[in-house]
């Protein structure tokens, strides 16, 4: 299937200036471990503490699992390439970095829109949520979260693996996305910046304004609230969930709705970088880290460890 004469893919990384490796290697590495760590403790929590089972935890899990994949599938290999100064990447290694990240990318943003369902049915209509909000009802959501992000991943990466790349093979880039190899291409790239857009546009945009309708619908429920303080606190929570999918939405709709001879890739390295590092580190401390029952579920979690 493939026809491509590149074998390797060179990455130039976040920036040429070797005065600069040393900062930006410690302010990944520090970043990464975060939220890996982060991430982790709430993937812990949630399956040591039986009060966790519930879908709002269970989402919660499944989104720190998605964001550990999203990271992992990226950072370790820059880091390295940092390292060694080995910047190097197998076309394999490359085809499975894109395909790792892709489904991340859409996972994710179909489980922010699960997750603000989640939140809706339980503030607007609590006395049936657990009658909605069912074991089956959890699984089909998480079923079609994985369906979704796997049909996006496979679908874009197939694409790219019918391109021919002649050469230049140097991806100017910290990691192989799609706007830099479709730039790359010495064949034409049309249906899949089509496909891209259509993405775009289904899973970025349409997510997005699914979840803002959500937050809508759970707003008007906070301003029925009759004290001040229980206002300030859902407003709170909600203010913050939305600003951190801003953060996520805005930066993916920007890369992907573009075509590729209009591509700048300094700008795009760090707009990048608020997708595939920023948001999964702040995730665990907007979701989970603010929530009660998350903090109580850590805290037994250290006191299990504390007896070993």
């Amino acid at each position: 299937m493939n026809h491509s004469v590149v074998t390797e893919f060179i990455i130039l990384g976040i920036t040429k200036k070797p005065e600069l490796q040393g900062i930006i290697f410690l302010f990944f590495l520090i970043i990464y471990l975060v939220a890996f760590l982060g991430n982790m403790l709430i993937i812990i929590a949630v399956i040591y503490n039986n009060t966790l089972h519930t879908p709002m935890y269970v989402f919660l899990l499944t989104l720190a699992v998605v964001d550990i994949i999203c990271t992992t599938s990226i950072i370790p290999k820059m880091l390295g390439t940092m390292l060694t100064s080995e910047n190097t990447i197998s076309y394999a290694g490359c085809m499975s970095q894109l395909f790792f990240f892709t489904w991340s990318l859409g996972a994710e943003m179909v489980l922010f829109t699960t997750m603000a369902y989640d939140r809706y049915v339980a503030i607007c209509f609590p006395l049936h949520y657990s009658t909605i909000m069912n074991h089956h009802m959890c699984v089909a959501l998480l079923s079609m979260v994985m369906a979704i992000a796997v049909t996006n991943s496979w679908v874009h990466t197939a694409l790219i693996m019918r391109l021919t790349f002649c050469g230049p093979n140097t991806i100017d880039h910290f990691f192989c996305e799609k706007p830099p190899l479709l730039a790359l291409s010495c064949s034409p790239v049309r249906i899949n910046e089509v496909m891209v857009y259509v993405a775009d546009i289904t899973l970025a945009i349409g997510d997005f304004i699914l979840t803002c309708i959500s937050y809508g619908f759970i707003i008007v429920v906070i301003l029925r609230i009759r004290t001040v303080e229980g206002k300030r606190k859902a407003f709170s929570a909600c203010s913050s969930h939305l600003t951190v999918m801003t953060l996520y939405y805005s930066p993916v709709i920007y890369t992907y709705i573009r075509p590729a001879s209009s591509y700048t890739f300094e700008i795009d390295k760090v707009v990048a970088a608020l997708y595939t590092l920023v948001t999964p580190t702040l995730n665990p401390m907007v979701y989970s880290f603010q929530n009660r029952e998350m903090q109580a579920g850590i805290r037994n979690v250290f006191a299990f460890l504390k007896h070993w």
